[in-house]
């Protein structure tokens, strides 16, 4: 069965950026590119309109990230529960949010976060975003500066996806394990596109992962700040093709717990559990120059071995191994085949 005319063009709404930005080069004077195609008077229509409504969409939306009816109030953060709808992950490094922290003790909270009345607890709060300010205060035993908004669960949720649409940090999985958190608070996925600034194709590459990989496995993995969307995807796959592996799976998280992994380094074993033939790296071991100058690390599995620079002398080192490869390769075969002999 087909879709509608209008769900087609939304979902495909980044075909119709152009019309968007020449609106806005007109707007500005500029002259637009020329058309390279002639579609009927009836697509024209059908998409202008597509465009008209997610502008008022994008407007509605922009108007909740906003509100804040121009007070601030200083709140006791203990008066204060975190969102319905978490959004984060835990770091991996606790220092990184020490520093946060600290910056906050020193300078102050600079940016109010958002919050809103509990809908079911009187004198309490929720949290809208600004999750890490509102624990840094609470931690540091400060009042939290916030904005109150008067919003529903849909709008809530929505607003805490554009909020984070413009924030680099947040890793794919992340992003994934909030659409699944819509999805089951049932947001309409036209909601999801516009929290998320995603098309209909990458939620529901989202879909294949989260539907596939319980919540519980995602959350004991982690971030993975180094891992995209291509190897959960890959991960989500052996999983639906090897159901029995999942208890496996939280048995080997179960023995990384408490331990100095890293995510990236848990999804690794992970992979590795329902893909033997993946091998997770070894620690990181450290290279230095023999001055005590370190120039980098490098990892290694049975068939793998990768080398990271640090500073610009471990740039200079990691060129310098590059020149060397095809010289170390007739090395080594020389001294393999005289050991042979």
């Amino acid at each position: 069965m087909s879709k509608s005319p209008r769900k087609s063009i939304v979902a495909n709404f980044g075909l119709l950026s152009a019309e968007l930005e020449s609106d806005q080069a007109s707007a500005l004077g500029t002259p637009s590119p020329a058309p390279v195609t002639r579609v009927g008077a009836g697509v024209i229509g059908a998409a202008h309109r597509a465009i008209d409504d997610i502008r008022a969409e994008r407007d509605r939306l922009r108007a909740i990230v906003e509100a804040g009816g121009g007070s601030i109030l200083e709140l006791d953060p203990d008066t204060i529960d975190p969102s319905p709808y978490p959004d984060r992950l835990p770091d991996d490094d606790a220092g990184e949010f020490e520093v946060f922290k600290r910056s906050i003790e020193s300078e102050g909270q600079k940016i109010p976060i958002q919050v809103r009345r509990h809908p079911s607890s009187a004198d309490r709060y929720q949290v809208v975003y600004g999750h890490r300010r509102w624990r840094a205060a609470r931690e540091l035993g400060t009042p939290v500066r916030a904005l109150q908004v008067d919003i529903s669960d849909l709008d809530l949720v929505v607003a805490q996806g554009i909020e984070n649409a413009s924030r680099q940090d947040l890793t794919w999985i992340e992003r994934a394990l909030f659409a699944s958190r819509m999805d089951d608070a049932g947001i309409k996925p036209r909601e999801i596109y516009a929290a998320l600034s995603i098309e209909d194709a990458e939620l529901a590459r989202m879909r294949s992962v989260y539907r596939a990989i319980p919540a519980d496995i995602i959350e004991g993995i982690g971030r993975a700040p180094k891992v995209g969307r291509p190897r959960w995807m890959e991960l989500a796959k052996s999983l639906l093709s090897e159901r029995e592996a999942l208890e496996a799976v939280r048995l080997e998280l179960a023995k990384m717990n408490g331990a100095t992994h890293a995510s990236d380094q848990r999804f690794q074993r992970v992979l590795s559990v329902v893909k033997p033939g993946v091998a997770p790296l070894a620690e990181p071991m450290p290279i230095s120059n023999g001055l005590g100058t370190r120039v980098g690390a490098y990892r290694r599995s049975p068939k793998e071995m990768r080398i990271s620079a640090e500073g610009a002398l471990g740039t200079e080192f990691i060129r310098y191994v590059e020149e060397q490869l095809p010289a170390l390769a007739e090395q080594f075969t020389r001294q393999r085949n005289s050991s042979e002999t």
